[in-house]
């Protein structure tokens, strides 16, 4: 009985593949025709980390609530190549339109390394598509509130109104907008906090998973806003 295997390129997944020699090791090389990239087959890697489709899969998992070893563990798979996925992924959101009919302000605390450290996060969010527009970090304060809009003018996005709590840095930043203050009007910012804290393991609240550099936490969560922006979360 033959089986056959369909090849795709790790880069850009062509299946225009043909055979290119052997590694030094006795592994049969292959070669993309469309982009160049030469690889070894899944089918005869022996480690389960260089399977070229492993990368989406660890991405995927921590925005729905999979902490780092509980990834390496279910993949069979060491810490360090979960965390060098994390570390080398490169998801950036972009607002989808130039016009809101209403954004939702609200602010969102994580900390860093130990829960005295705590880090804010201030962001816009659109109710209806639940797309997160635009976001921050900084310290709970006025001057951060500030950078957010200022962020949204740098992106070119317009709104009708503004809504946010009774804040007095979010009241003094967006003093002259058409602004709406009150919980009634941030019901569906508030929903997605909670959504926020129910996915990411590092934004729970009472947790020992969290993460021990800045770097690493803002990745995680730039991952998150983007995969909740494509409706995967």
């Amino acid at each position: 009985m033959q089986i056959k295997i369909t090849l795709h390129c790790p880069d850009c997944q062509s299946t225009k593949i043909k055979k290119n020699g052997w590694k030094s090791y006795g592994k049969q090389n292959y070669l993309c025709g469309k982009c160049g990239r030469q690889f070894i087959g899944d089918h005869a890697l022996k480690y389960k980390g260089c399977h070229s489709s492993l990368t989406q899969k660890i991405l995927l998992m921590p925005v729905h609530g999979t902490g780092i070893r509980n990834i390496a563990e279910i993949e069979n798979i060491s810490i360090r190549k979960v965390l060098s996925v994390l570390v080398h992924s490169r998801h950036m959101i972009r607002p989808r339109q130039p016009y809101y009919d209403c954004l939702e302000v609200d602010e969102f605390w994580t900390y860093v390394g130990k829960k005295s450290n705590k880090v804010w996060l201030i962001y816009a969010c659109h109710r209806n598509s639940g797309e997160i527009v635009a976001f921050v970090w900084g310290k709970r304060n006025l001057k951060t509130a500030k950078e957010l809009k200022k962020k949204l003018s740098d992106l070119g996005v317009n709104c009708g109104s503004i809504a946010t709590d009774d804040w007095d840095s979010f009241v003094s930043a967006f003093k002259g907008e058409n602004h709406l203050t009150g919980k009634k009007h941030t019901v569906g910012i508030e929903r997605n906090n909670c959504r926020l804290r129910h996915r990411i393991r590092r934004a729970f609240r009472k947790t020992c998973c969290f993460s021990k550099k800045l770097f690493n936490h803002l990745n995680a969560f730039n991952l998150a806003f983007f995969y909740i922006n494509f409706g995967f979360v």
